[in-house]
């Protein structure tokens, strides 16, 4: 009777070890998991950085363009003025 005990117990104990091993590695993975989705939250912080920088940059562009595009209207409307004087 004894001895069927002891061998309960020492399997109970070999399936648990079995499943410490197990649990080990899901936690490694996990870890590994967490640390790559840390990673990439910071290239996505990054690129999402670049794209405001560019966006300024585009939209500062659009308004000097629209400035010139004023400036030029404005001199050729001096120019046709000139023309009427001669």
């Amino acid at each position: 009777m004894e001895n069927q005990i002891l061998e309960l117990l020492n399997a109970i104990n070999k399936k648990l070890d079995e499943h410490t091993k197990k649990l080990d590695e899901h936690t490694q993975i996990l870890r590994a998991l967490e640390h790559s989705s840390q990673i990439h939250k910071a290239e996505i912080d990054k690129v999402n950085f670049a794209i405001s920088k560019v966006e300024g940059e585009v939209k500062g562009i659009r308004e000097d363009l629209n400035a010139i595009e004023i400036i030029t209207s404005k001199n050729w409307n001096d120019i046709s003025k000139l023309k009427a004087v001669k």
